[in-house]
């Protein structure tokens, strides 16, 4: 696979070795020009003219969500409300369910794995409402501890949260045993953060048994600023907005308001409407290259990057093998903090993010302050991986010789 040339950002500079994708992917070409059109020929605000520029941009808005709907296996596609994010649709859900329906006595289940965006609504629904957060621990290798999950699960249990994707270490978790789990012992609410799964694996919502999918464009070759929630129609039409303004609104009297159908009951104000034209661009070209393919060509070149940085001495990998893992490697060098691994790579021309990953909890489990992380995506080659293994041995002639 060589898509480099369809990134203009990546083409422009032939020496850039970018390998920040779990942070944020670079965009296509046909994104950006999917951008530039609608601003050019439909940008006007959706659902609010009676004039034909207006009904232009409702249209190209609802058959963006309608592509979503295909490419993430979502049946009702009302039932896809578009957010700025995975860190949004997840706070959504943390108001207007979390908040009405835990209480004292409560359990909130999560796991340590998670990104803070996963972890921190819950557990400040937990101190908010009198409800006790439990966490599961992992496996030596970075998996998900299974039998310490189902010891968590109880009657009282009455939310369980989990990424599909780890965003520190890889790790692919069994979201279908997960469920099966949480079904067969809670009546609890299942959300699934699907930030770092959307962009690397073929994600059918209606099979996965979750209640709640959470995503982000901007890792999966979209616009910053977008990506959405997914839940059943039955639990999203009992839950109250999280914002109010705008759209989301049918009727306002005096003293009470009625709330407009789903999806529009839950995206308040402007809609971003060029970022969902954006986004649905980026999901056509996802599936154009098949995400089947986009998972061998990550695993492909995670293998050769494993596989040699574990032959430095002085590395230590962290997570699971790489046939277990999507496109991120995580690992440290000796007494270099992964900062200044990053700074002596970026001076390369190579880009790998360095610190806890917003994965504070993880660290503290890992023994470690901080790792270094190189992620791969679909622009990445076998030259992406030469250039981080130079940079590494770099590094470390260099601060071998600063510690003489």
């Amino acid at each position: 696979m060589n898509r480099r040339a369809d990134f203009p950002l990546l083409a422009a500079n032939p020496d850039l070795h970018y390998l920040d994708s779990a942070a944020t992917s670079q965009k296509p070409a046909v994104v950006l020009d999917a951008l530039r059109e609608f601003y050019e020929t439909s940008n006007a605000n959706p659902h609010r003219g009676a004039y034909e520029l207006s009904v232009a941009a409702t249209d190209r808005y609802d058959a963006a969500r309608a592509t979503l709907a295909r490419f993430l296996g979502v049946a009702d596609a009302d039932c896809l409300i578009f957010t700025r994010g995975t860190t949004e649709a997840i706070n959504l859900v943390a108001s207007a369910w979390g908040w009405r329906n835990v209480g004292p006595g409560d359990e909130i289940v999560v796991t340590a794995l998670e990104h803070h965006a996963n972890f921190v609504p819950w557990q400040q629904l937990a101190i908010g409402r009198g409800a006790t957060l439990r966490i599961c621990e992992l496996t030596s290798d970075g998996h998900l501890d299974l039998d310490h999950f189902r010891t968590l699960l109880s009657s009282r249990t009455k939310v369980v949260a989990f990424a599909h994707v780890s965003n520190a270490l890889g790790t692919i978790n069994p979201v279908r045993e997960l469920v099966a789990l949480a079904r067969e012992l809670t009546g609890a609410v299942i959300v699934c953060d699907g930030a770092q799964g959307v962009p690397h694996l073929r994600v059918r919502y209606d099979e996965l048994g979750v209640d709640f999918y959470a995503f982000s464009g901007h890792k999966m070759c979209g616009p910053m600023a977008i990506g959405g929630l997914i839940g059943p129609r039955w639990l999203l039409e009992t839950m109250p907005p999280y914002q109010m303004g705008g759209d989301m609104i049918e009727f306002v009297h005096d003293q009470t308001t009625t709330w407009n159908v789903l999806p529009q009951k839950f995206e308040a104000g402007t809609p971003n409407a060029a970022g969902a034209v954006g986004l649905a661009a980026a999901a056509d070209y996802l599936d154009a290259i098949g995400m089947d393919e986009v998972l061998r060509h990550e695993r492909e070149l995670v293998s050769d990057a494993y596989a040699r940085l574990a032959a430095i001495d002085g590395v230590i990998l962290y997570g699971p093998p790489p046939s277990e893992r999507s496109g991120v490697v995580s690992f440290t060098l000796d007494d270099v903090h992964p900062h200044d691994l990053a700074t002596i790579l970026d001076g390369d021309g190579i880009c790998i993010r360095a610190g806890n990953h917003c994965a504070q909890p993880l660290m503290r489990r890992l023994d470690v302050s901080a790792t270094a992380r190189a992620s791969f995506y679909v622009y990445n080659d076998k030259s992406d991986t030469d250039a981080l293994i130079a940079g590494v041995l770099k590094a470390k002639e260099v601060f071998g010789h600063a510690a003489v």
